[in-house]
C-alpha cells in the first residue's frame, strides 16, 4: 500500500505507575532519520525506541517526544555513612576530654551531623518503564500511519490521473510521427520544383532523402519505451511493495530521458508542445514521489 511520508500521531498511557505521552512526527527524508526527544534518566531506552519506531516506518524525518512522569510515589532509602558517624563520634570524645568537659551526646546528635545520612530514590525497573513506554510509542505510531495511508491514497489518485495525461499526450506525439515524413516530402518538393524544373526531378532521389529524414526523426523506440516505464510506474504504484519510492524515481528519470529524446528528434511545433506538456506533467510526479515511503 502506497504511504505519504509526512503525518503526525500521539498517545498517553497510564500504566504501571507512570504517565508517558508520545508523539511522533514525520516528514520527507531520503533515508530512516529518526530524532529522539525523552528524559535524560531514560536514556538507556533510546535504542528501544528506534527499533520500536522501525518496525512500521522506513523512510522518513521521525521527530519523537516523549515525556515520562511517575504517578506513584517512589520508594526512598536512608544511606548512612557509618565511617563519617563514627569518626563524628570519636573526634567528639576526644574535644570533649581536651575542654575536660563531659561528653553527652545521643546518637540523634550524630545521625543529624552533616552528611552523616542521605536519601535516595529507589531504582527504578526500566523493564517496567518500557512495558509503558512500548504501548504509547505503538499508538502514537498507528496514528501516524493512519495518517500516512490515508495521504498516500490521495497521491496515488493523484499520480495515476497524471499517468493517464501523459498517455493520452504519448498518443498524440504516435499520432503526429507519420504525418512529419509527408509533410516533409511536401516541403521538399516545393523547394525543389522552384529551383529546377518538373521533368527534372528524381523521385527516386526524393524517397531517398525522406527515408533518411524519417529515419532521423523516428521517435517509435521512445514511444514504446514511455508507455512501457508508464506501465511499470502504475504497476509498482498499484502493487505498493517497501521501496516504492526509488523505484518510482529511477522510473521517472527514465521517462525524462526518453521524452527529451523525443524533443531532440521532432523538428516541430505541435510536437514540442505536447513534449512540453509531458515535461510538465513528469515535473509534477517528481515533486509528489518526494513524499512517498
Amino acid at each position: 500500500m502506497i504511504k505519504s511520508m509526512t503525518g503526525f500521531g500521539r498517545s498517553q498511557v497510564n500504566e504501571n505507575g507512570y504517565t508517558i505521552s508520545c508523539e511522533i512526527k514525520g516528514v520527507n527524508h531520503r533515508y530512516f532519520d529518526p530524532h529522539i526527544r525523552m528524559p535524560r534518566r531514560y536514556g538507556l531506552l533510546e535504542e528501544r525506541v528506534k527499533e520500536e519506531i522501525k518496525k512500521q516506518i522506513h523512510r522518513g524525518r521521525i521527530e519523537i517526544s516523549i515525556n515520562i512522569e511517575k504517578t506513584r510515589e517512589s520508594t526512598r532509602n536512608i544511606k548512612v555513612d557509618k565511617d563519617l558517624a563514627m569518626a563524628y563520634h570519636k573526634s567528639l570524645k576526644d574535644l570533649a576530654e581536651y575542654l575536660d568537659m563531659n561528653a553527652v551526646f545521643s546518637l540523634i546528635d550524630i545521625f543529624r551531623l552533616p552528611d552523616v545520612f542521605s536519601l535516595e530514590d529507589a531504582e527504578e525497573d526500566l523493564e517496567i518503564t518500557w512495558q509503558t513506554l512500548q504501548k504509547s510509542i505503538a499508538e502514537a505510531t498507528d496514528g501516524l500511519m493512519a495518517m500516512r495511508i490515508k495521504e498516500g491514497q490521495n497521491l496515488l489518485t493523484d499520480l495515476m490521473n497524471r499517468t493517464d495525461f501523459i498517455l493520452n499526450e504519448v498518443r498524440k506525439l504516435e499520432a503526429r510521427a507519420p504525418l512529419l515524413e509527408k509533410e516533409y516530402e511536401e516541403k521538399l518538393r516545393n523547394k525543389i520544383k522552384e529551383m529546377i524544373p518538373l521533368e527534372s526531378i528524381d523521385d527516386n532521389r526524393i524517397l531517398q532523402e525522406v527515408a533518411i529524414f524519417a529515419d532521423h526523426v523516428s521517435i517509435t523506440e521512445e514511444i514504446v519505451r514511455l508507455q512501457s516505464h508508464v506501465k511499470q510506474f502504475n504497476e509498482i504504484l498499484s502493487n505498493g511493495d517497501e521501496a516504492i519510492g526509488r523505484k518510482s524515481d529511477f522510473l521517472v528519470q527514465e521517462m525524462f530521458r526518453e521524452i527529451n529524446t523525443v524533443a531532440s528528434k521532432a523538428n516541430d511545433i505541435e510536437m514540442g508542445q505536447t513534449v512540453i506538456s509531458v515535461k510538465a506533467e513528469l515535473e509534477k510526479i517528481r515533486e509528489q514521489l518526494q513524499n512517498i515511503e
